[in-house]
């Protein structure tokens, strides 16, 4: 959520900044609903300094001559009063709503674009390996080697569900464990074990809502929505609580599987485990302060570089344009692994500085001593990789010619030992 001041006393900047976003956003009817609520209140408060007026006169008068007619009027007073405070709340209600439809700002560094066609490739690590044969797409590897069952999975749930086998389903596993133990043992991260399903204002809290509402699973009789990232229970982890700056920086890391209905990806990647509606995810969230998130942001795409880099595949980090950063975001970075078979950069991460916008969404504040003013903390976001994408990038990169999969080295102590997938 904006501060509402900043949209009050600089409307233009705002608009400006909207719009780059190739967001539609109630800016106007924001404006209007904040003159109305100052202008009642403006009212309520003269009112409320008349009937004191009014008070101290009667008892002035000590039920004399002409206290009944101010009587009268302080009466009048209070019956005006308890209307506009109906009316207050009404317009603050209206008010909140058209808010939350207000996406965050660009950051300046944040280069303008209309669409994923303008984003910028920061860097390339790696080269991608020369085959001496052709590739196979994980759609073709996987089944054949018995570690991807597409059939079986759609037979159990519909289309875009699948299973994953024996040394596949191991891989998986090792994967997620790996990265667990790298981003708590090296980066120092703190492990969480959230809830896969949460209520719905958690949702509102880190921007879920009200834009994705059709794509989230949602349990109408238990009012509990199924999460689509890690990112959403993380987010309200110090919901309404005020934290000391020696409380700062707060790491933490959590493996969830997550849900999320497809329909904005209709007839994109029906092909193969890349894109469905139950995933695999390790994410990383960082609770920091205003000063350092933008160097806390470039610290935490380093820490999601490492996965592919200790893994030998290839990869790059894409800077987001304005018109690809999305709601929440200030400033987003994407981290892609090179898929041979498939022949195409893969996104398994998506790193965020959400700045201040979730934190007052979610009244997440700290103190930098004690009795100083609380101010919002940043929240910044990025998986430290999602799944099934590393696996597809390691199934493709690590393929030989007989048809196996040669199991990455950093990898095997999480197989048992099992170095080829055959």
């Amino acid at each position: 959520m904006l501060d509402l001041r900043l949209i009050r006393e600089r409307p233009d900047l705002v608009r400006a900044a909207v719009a780059s976003l190739g967001i539609e956003a109630p800016i106007d009817t924001i404006l209007a609903l904040d003159e109305d609520r100052r202008a009642i209140l403006s009212e309520v408060e003269a009112l409320k300094a008349r009937r004191n007026e009014v008070s101290k006169e009667i008892g002035r008068l000590r039920g004399g001559p002409g206290a009944e007619p101010l009587k009268d009027e302080s009466r009048s007073i209070g019956e005006r009063i308890k209307a506009l405070d109906e009316n207050v709340k009404s317009v603050e209600g209206k008010l909140n709503s058209a808010m939350l439809e207000m996406p965050n700002l660009p950051h300046d560094s944040v280069p303008a674009g209309k669409d994923d066609r303008d984003n910028v490739v920061v860097r390339t690590v790696g080269e991608p390996r020369q085959f001496d044969f052709a590739p196979l797409a994980h759609w073709d590897l996987g089944p054949t080697l018995g570690i991807i069952d597409f059939e079986r999975g759609v037979r159990m749930s519909g289309t875009r569900f699948y299973l994953l086998k024996g040394a596949g389903a191991r891989l998986q596993r090792a994967l997620i464990t790996w990265m667990l133990d790298l981003h708590v043992a090296k980066h120092g991260y703190t492990e969480i074990y959230p809830p896969y399903v949460v209520r719905e204002e958690c949702l509102w809290v880190d921007g879920k809502l009200p834009k994705f509402r059709d794509n989230i699973y949602h349990d109408a009789e238990e009012d509990l929505w199924w999460i689509g990232t890690a990112e959403t229970p993380l987010t309200n982890l110090h919901r309404d609580e005020t934290l000391t700056l020696d409380d700062l920086p707060r790491s933490y890391v959590a493996y969830t599987a997550c849900f999320r209905r497809e329909k904005m990806s209709a007839g994109r990647d029906v092909r193969g485990i890349k894109r469905g509606h139950q995933f695999d995810k390790v994410e990383m969230f960082k609770f920091t302060t205003p000063e350092s998130s933008y160097e806390d942001l470039e610290t935490m795409v380093a820490q999601a570089e490492e996965v592919p880099a200790l893994l030998g595949i290839p990869h790059r980090v894409i800077l987001m344009c304005t018109g690809d950063l999305g709601f929440v975001a200030a400033k987003k970075y994407d981290v892609e692994m090179w898929a041979p078979g498939c022949a195409e950069w893969l996104e398994v991460s998506s790193l965020s500085n959400c700045t201040d916008f979730q934190a007052r969404r979610g009244n997440m504040r700290f103190r930098r001593e004690q009795g100083a003013r609380p101010e919002y903390m940043h929240t910044l976001n990025g998986s430290g990789l999602a799944l099934p994408r590393t696996l597809i990038a390691v199934i493709e990169n690590y393929q030989q010619s007989d048809g196996s999969v040669v199991v990455p080295e950093v990898l095997r102590p999480y197989m048992g030992g099992i170095e080829v997938i055959r």
